[in-house]
C-alpha cells in the first residue's frame, strides 16, 4: 500500500509531538472496539500520559497509519516514534513489565494478590476445569471499573498466579491489586444461583438522596451538586444554590480528589443516574443520585424553583 506524502507527514507530526501515540478507534473514555479497549485498559493500567488519535474520525489515517508501521490492523502504538504493536503486545509488555522499562516506570509489582474462594465456589470451578481439559485455568478480570469477568483459559506464563481451595487462578499484572482481599462464593439467593464475587476495594455504589438531604450536606459544605442538564434546560427552573455542571466537559470535575463526595441531579433523576454512575466506575467513592431531580426540590425543598 503506497502512502500519500501529505498523511505520512501528517503522521510524523503527529509522533514528533507526542512521545507516546495510541492510533485507536474511538477515545479512551470511548473505545468503539474490544482491541481498542483492551489497549486503553492496559495503558490505563500504568497511568501513562498519552495522546490518542481516533482513526474513525479520520479516513486518511486510518488507512495510513497501516502503511506506515506495515501494521494491518488497530489499535497501534507509537513510543518515541517507533511501533510497539496492537492490543495483545501492549497486554504482553504490561504483564512482563516491558512497557514499564519502556516508558521509563517503575518495574511493577508482581505479588500475587490474596483471593479467597470459598469451598462451595471452589467445588464448582474445579469442575469446570476439569472438563475443560489439561492447560485450562480459571482467569480473572478486574477492569478500572472493577467490572469482573472469570473465565476459563488458556495458562499465561506472564500472568500472576493466586491458589485457594485448590483453585488456580491466573490475573493479568494490570488487575492483580485491583483483586487484593476478593472473595469468590457460590450463592443461591435472592441474588441467583451461581458464583457470587465480593471485592473490598470496588467503590461503594451510587446511593440515592433525598433532596432535603442534599440541600442540607450543602448548606454544611459535605457536598458538590452537578446538574447534568444542558443550559437550556436549566434556563426553565434551576436551583438556587451553588452548583456545578457538565457544559465545558468532565475534565475538571473528574480530576477532583477521588473522596470528593458528589451529587447529581437532574428533571427527574434518570440522567443524573447514568452521570453518577460514570463517576463511581472513575473510582469516587462517596457518589449519590438526587432521587426525584429537580422536580423534587420544587416541591420538597424550595418552591421557588419552577416545575416543567
Amino acid at each position: 500500500m503506497t502512502l500519500d506524502p501529505t498523511v505520512r507527514a501528517r503522521i510524523d507530526g503527529l509522533l514528533q509531538a507526542n512521545r507516546i501515540v495510541l492510533f485507536m478507534k474511538g477515545e479512551p473514555r470511548a473505545p468503539q472496539c474490544g482491541f481498542s479497549a483492551k489497549a486503553v485498559a492496559a495503558l490505563g493500567a500504568l497511568e501513562a500520559d498519552y495522546a490518542h488519535v481516533d482513526v474513525l474520525a479520520d479516513p486518511q489515517i486510518r488507512e495510513g497509519i497501516k502503511a506506515y508501521g506495515d501494521w494491518p490492523t488497530i489499535p497501534q502504538l507509537y513510543i518515541d516514534g517507533e511501533l510497539v504493536g496492537g492490543s495483545d503486545i501492549i497486554e504482553q509488555m504490561v504483564n512482563s513489565g516491558e512497557l514499564h522499562a519502556a516508558l521509563g516506570l517503575p518495574p511493577p509489582d508482581r505479588t500475587p494478590p490474596s483471593i479467597t474462594v470459598t469451598p462451595a465456589a471452589a467445588a464448582m470451578l474445579r469442575k469446570a476445569v476439569e472438563d475443560a481439559g489439561a492447560g485450562v485455568v480459571v482467569r480473572l478480570e478486574i477492569d478500572r471499573a472493577f467490572r469482573t469477568r472469570l473465565q476459563l483459559a488458556p495458562e499465561d506464563a506472564a500472568a500472576l498466579t493466586a491458589e485457594s481451595e485448590g483453585v488456580r487462578l491466573q490475573i493479568d499484572l494490570a488487575g492483580a491489586r485491583r483483586a487484593d482481599g476478593l472473595r469468590i462464593d457460590f450463592v443461591d439467593d435472592e441474588r441467583g444461583r451461581g458464583l457470587a464475587i465480593d471485592n473490598p476495594n470496588a467503590p461503594p455504589p451510587v446511593r440515592e438522596l433525598l433532596p432535603r438531604e442534599a440541600a442540607a450536606r450543602l448548606d454544611e459544605g459535605r457536598l458538590t451538586i452537578v446538574d447534568v442538564r444542558p443550559p437550556e434546560e436549566r434556563a426553565q427552573a434551576a436551583i438556587r444554590v451553588a452548583f456545578s455542571t457538565l457544559d465545558q466537559g468532565a475534565a475538571a470535575l473528574e480530576a477532583l480528589p477521588r473522596d470528593t463526595p458528589l451529587a447529581f441531579l437532574c428533571h427527574h433523576g434518570g440522567r443524573s443516574a447514568q452521570a453518577a454512575e460514570h463517576f463511581r466506575q472513575l473510582g469516587f467513592r462517596e457518589v449519590y443520585n438526587i432521587v426525584g431531580g429537580i422536580e423534587d426540590w420544587s416541591a420538597s425543598v424550595d418552591a421557588q424553583v419552577p416545575r416543567y
